[in-house]
């Protein structure tokens, strides 16, 4: 049985062309790279050269890249480093309803340790509102963080203007772009973010490794102590593997997201407008246009999402209820009840997040799938057949 895969929110496989280049630094190039000799100068360059390759990818400078171990990290990095470097003056942060548990549980933890924190609420579409940024605005705010593109339901948000708005208050903007990069075009400048988090896994890089920008004059508290890697930002020996795979896979995401995106977009849209034209009782989850490329969430009254899923993956076809982190949950997803789902429509959801190897073929084979699952599965509700009756 032939597989698809429609889970790469999650995570993508890696490019062949970026484990090619990954491989001389497992055996040939193993030196390391805080070592003055030759072997450690050899793996220094290639850190270097993955560093510029990042910035070149955001529009940032190379000495404002610092590499981590994925986007949770860097998300860490970025909130716990702005509170203790900050906390002594008061510490007020703003984010979403809707961020990641990276964001969502490092604010809670922050507020542990004297942090007060305000979570905006979303409209329908899971989209912050501009105005309510800037209503939430205190004298003793010093963070915004709120994502770029949401994981779950692929809702781009309006970073710009409220990037904007930060430096008009002289306010550290924080953005997560793990689900953005390689999707839609990402520039640091245009969008006035003073830090940013991306990770490799999500556009065809390694797994475990990660970066986050930070824009130069912004002061963060170290992330790891010890030595003096990462500018003395993150102790601890360079994944110089990882990091080369790391700039290798943004630069190939980057260069050709413009033919990839358009493609995968087209897809997108079949799978939504067929699902919703086909089966009854469902609805689309997320902003109808301004939306990742590759995302498709959608909620299907009178089923469970988790046996969607079981059954999607009996016929070797592979998606998500939402995202992989809380994938063991048993709760619906945060972002769909913040959203305005009731919690049996958010229990109901499934996300098909496309990718680059997906094709037209393996679109119709899951909308035949797809229409077969559902009508079996709320022929056994009794949820579906109280509705019904």
């Amino acid at each position: 049985m032939d597989r698809i895969y429609m889970d790469n929110a999650a995570t993508t496989g890696t490019d062949a062309r970026v484990l090619e280049k990954m491989l001389p630094y497992f055996t040939a190039v193993y030196g390391n790279a805080s070592s003055i000799h030759s072997f450690g100068r050899e793996a220094r360059k290639a850190v270097e050269n993955a560093r510029r390759q990042v910035a070149a990818a955001i529009g940032a400078n190379p000495n404002e890249i610092y590499f981590t171990a994925g986007g949770s990290e860097s998300d860490n990095f970025a909130l716990k480093g702005a509170f203790d470097s900050r906390k002594g003056k008061g510490f007020h942060l703003i984010t979403s309803a809707v961020e990641h548990h990276a964001i969502l549980h490092t604010a809670e933890y922050l507020e542990k340790r004297g942090a007060r924190v305000t979570y905006l609420p979303v409209d329908e579409f899971g989209r912050v509102s501009v105005g309510d940024v800037k209503n939430a605005i205190a004298d003793d705010t010093r963070l915004i963080s709120v994502m770029l593109a949401n994981n779950e339901v692929g809702t781009l948000e309006p970073v710009k203007e409220i990037g904007k708005l930060t430096k008009e208050r002289g306010i550290l903007f924080h953005t997560d772009a793990v689900q953005a990069i390689g999707a839609v075009p990402v520039d640091v400048n245009e969008i006035g973010c003073d830090m940013l988090s991306l990770s490799g896994h999500k556009f065809h890089g390694p797994k475990g490794v990660g970066a986050i920008y930070i824009r130069s004059g912004v002061r963060l508290e170290n992330l790891i102590h010890g030595g003096a890697q990462e500018r003395g930002k993150r102790a601890g020996t360079e994944n110089v593997p990882a990091i080369v795979g790391l700039g290798e896979a943004i630069t190939l995401a980057v260069s050709e997201m413009p033919e990839i995106s358009a493609r995968i977009a087209k897809m997108r849209d079949r799978l939504i407008g067929e699902i919703l034209r086909n089966i009854p009782e469902t609805r689309l989850n997320g902003h109808p246009t301004e939306r990742l490329p590759g995302n498709v969430n959608i909620s299907f009254e009178g089923i469970e999402g988790e046996a969607l899923l079981l059954s999607l993956d009996l016929q070797g076809i592979a998606g998500s209820s939402g995202s992989a982190c809380t994938s063991g949950s048993l709760d619906p997803s945060h972002v769909l009840l913040a959203m305005g789902l009731r919690h049996e429509t958010a229990h109901g959801s499934l996300r098909l997040s496309l990718g680059r190897d997906n094709t037209e073929e393996e679109v119709t084979k899951v909308l035949a799938a797809l229409d077969v699952i559902v009508k079996r599965l709320r022929a056994m509700s009794p949820i579906w057949n109280c509705r019904r009756a």
